[in-house]
């Protein structure tokens, strides 16, 4: 075990020990990458010159945090309060140890995120995925997308998809979602069984459905959610899609889909894994389809009047 950091250590000192203590080690797998990941980015922040790493725990003030804060906004608003949520776990960490007695990230103002809205258009995700498909550098993330936006899931879950989860005889996908912890059962398609069935011919050696094609440590890995969007937007650039469209807009499309379509929204929820209907309220809104379909049941009851 490491040293316990003092106050006189440096910022990047107490995440380092944060890392290796229970309250890090105990997360999935997968949270302690994003938090890393996030952690690392908050440290490289420049500070009038000096990385936020860099400064001493008993000099790391409010100020500075807000400095801090005010930078991660411009990769936006969530991106921002994330990372000022994660921070602020390390912070406190530091508070229980004692290292210092307040948390000075406490008290800066977030900016209130909006909810998403955004779905894609069937016509946007045929273009991505023919772009996607036609180059193998794209293939698995095209495949990532597809997944989720097929199944309705979080690309998180799609990104670590593994083998044992597909029964190919059967066609259907048996998840554990990471993070409602629900298990749904979904029937997959023909045309993607197909697509799984090729995948499995080529990256069917090892445990992951769609792996970043660069190993790392002799071993194929999941692509981080950074990496995704990296190559996402590179495809949505290369066939002039719009820039708004993101790859976590999958999922919300897929349930906005279904209840545009006037599926019951108990069988809506065993797809998305809710488990109380206001949880799919978000994905709910004001569309010609769905106006169209309400209207036309209407219009069925006036003719018996």
């Amino acid at each position: 075990m490491k040293k316990v950091p003092t106050e006189n250590n440096m910022l990047h000192k107490l995440v380092d020990y944060y890392k290796v203590c229970h309250e890090y080690t105990s997360l999935r797998e997968q949270t302690q990458k994003d938090y890393a990941s996030t952690l690392e980015r908050a440290l490289n922040t420049s500070i009038e010159g000096i990385p936020l790493g860099k400064i001493s725990i008993k000099n790391l003030c409010r100020r500075d945090l807000k400095v801090a804060y005010e930078d991660w906004t411009h990769r936006g608003t969530r991106t921002a309060n994330i990372t000022f949520a994660v921070l602020r776990k390390v912070l406190n960490f530091a508070v229980e140890l004692e290292i210092i007695e307040h948390n000075p990230i406490i008290g800066i103002k977030k900016l209130k995120e909006q909810a998403r809205k955004v779905t894609w258009t069937p016509e946007q995700v045929k273009i991505l995925l023919d772009k996607a498909y036609s180059e193998w550098k794209w293939r698995n993330i095209g495949l990532i997308v597809h997944m989720a936006y097929e199944f309705a899931q979080r690309i998180g879950d799609m990104r670590e998809l593994k083998w044992t989860a597909i029964d190919f005889d059967k066609k259907t996908l048996t998840l554990e979602q990471s993070k409602r912890r629900a298990t749904v059962y979904l029937p997959i398609s023909d045309n993607l069984i197909k697509m799984l069935t090729q995948q499995e011919e080529d990256f069917g050696f090892q445990e992951y459905v769609a792996p970043s094609l660069t190993p790392k440590n002799n071993a194929y890995k999941p692509y981080t959610k950074f990496e995704v969007s990296s190559y996402l937007n590179a495809i949505k650039t290369s066939c002039e899609l719009p820039a708004e469209l993101h790859a976590m807009d999958m999922r919300r499309t897929g349930i906005t889909q279904m209840v545009d379509s006037g599926v019951d929204l108990a069988q809506i929820m065993s797809v998305s894994g809710h488990q109380n209907p206001q949880s799919v309220k978000p994905y709910m809104k004001n569309t010609l389809t769905a106006a169209t379909n309400a209207l036309s049941v209407r219009k069925n009851i006036l003719t018996d009047v």
